[in-house]
């Protein structure tokens, strides 16, 4: 986050729901529920012009860039004017241009979703609050394809309010209230 600024705006962040995670042979967990979930989030995040930010994930193996797998979940699919993200790293904020696009913006809060909880999830919200922003990490925002998926979420969840994210459930997320400004 940018020192000299003060930043007051909220962001959406949507990471990594691709086809290919919802493909793996353990099924992401609640996966209808996450998905009505997110659309909930995307729309309130869209009436109140709060931006969308949309994360995508590549590697060498079942995400590559292109590929069918890569691409964003059809549930979940950008505006023309919102803004995606490509990643190599767990961290969305390593080597990507997603910290210079949120102080274009003057945000200073994001609201955290998508997958995996215990990797790409992870990885962000510590590096979002490494960088001194304000996360609120969405405790039904989040999912993941490993077996004890439903403990893994609790775990991360209390471990990320641990470290200084606030957890909130999708249904009182309301975007104007996250605003720090």
């Amino acid at each position: 986050m940018n020192p000299d600024s003060n930043p007051s705006q909220a962001a959406l962040l949507v990471i990594d729901v691709q086809r290919g995670l919802f493909e793996k042979s353990t099924p992401v967990y609640q996966a209808e529920l996450f998905l009505k979930n997110l659309n909930i989030l995307i729309a309130k995040a869209r009436a109140q012009s709060v931006p969308v930010i949309f994360v995508q994930h590549a590697n060498d193996s079942f995400l590559q860039k292109g590929l069918d797998a890569w691409q964003l979940h059809p549930a979940i699919q950008p505006m023309e004017a919102e803004l995606i993200i490509h990643k190599c790293h767990g961290d969305a904020f390593v080597e990507t241009d997603l910290q210079a696009e949120l102080d274009k913006s003057n945000v200073g809060v994001l609201v955290v979703t998508g997958l995996v909880t215990q990797g790409c999830v992870r990885a962000t919200s510590l590096g979002a609050l490494s960088k001194g922003y304000q996360v609120i990490l969405v405790s039904d925002g989040h999912s993941t394809y490993s077996k004890g998926a439903a403990k893994i979420i609790q775990q991360w969840n209390q471990t990320l309010s641990e470290k200084g994210a606030n957890l909130t459930e999708t249904k009182d997320i309301d975007f104007v209230g996250v605003h720090t400004g």
